[in-house]
């Protein structure tokens, strides 16, 4: 339950992030350039200037990028196990249910490489005509 929870949360927060990244340019032209472009702007109006919103901006991308790593890791330890089985690997298990294999037994394949016809001292008969 506590872990749905948080990946709602993180969920907001990324879309937030993404939204507030996108909307701050560092070349001015971005949401912070439009109240010092012609035409006046929002510089007048409304009080926000193009310092103060890039400073708005900036404040918010280390806050929703700190809340995101933070509830990221939370979310890692709120992770319900209760249900399951404890994971072991197969190293901790032995082996077991793997079965055990006679690495000299015979193979069951017919084997690639061709069988040459060797005589009594070792040579190879197959070169004897190529002289």
């Amino acid at each position: 339950m506590l872990y749905n929870i948080l990946v709602a949360v993180i969920t907001i927060i990324c879309a937030l992030l993404i939204l507030v990244v996108l909307l701050q340019n560092g070349q001015g032209s971005g949401l912070s350039g439009i109240s010092g472009g012609a035409g006046g702007g929002l510089a007048g109006n409304s009080g926000l200037g193009a310092r103060r919103t890039a400073d708005l901006l900036s404040k918010a991308t280390g806050i929703f990028g700190g809340a995101f790593l933070v509830l990221c890791i939370l979310a890692n330890f709120a992770i319900d196990n209760a249900g399951t089985q404890p994971t072991r690997s197969i190293l901790q298990e032995g082996g077991a249910g793997i079965p055990a294999q006679d690495l000299n037994a015979p193979s069951e394949t017919q084997s690639a490489v061709p069988v040459q016809n060797n005589d009594a001292t070792g040579t190879d008969n197959s070169t004897e005509g190529e002289n």
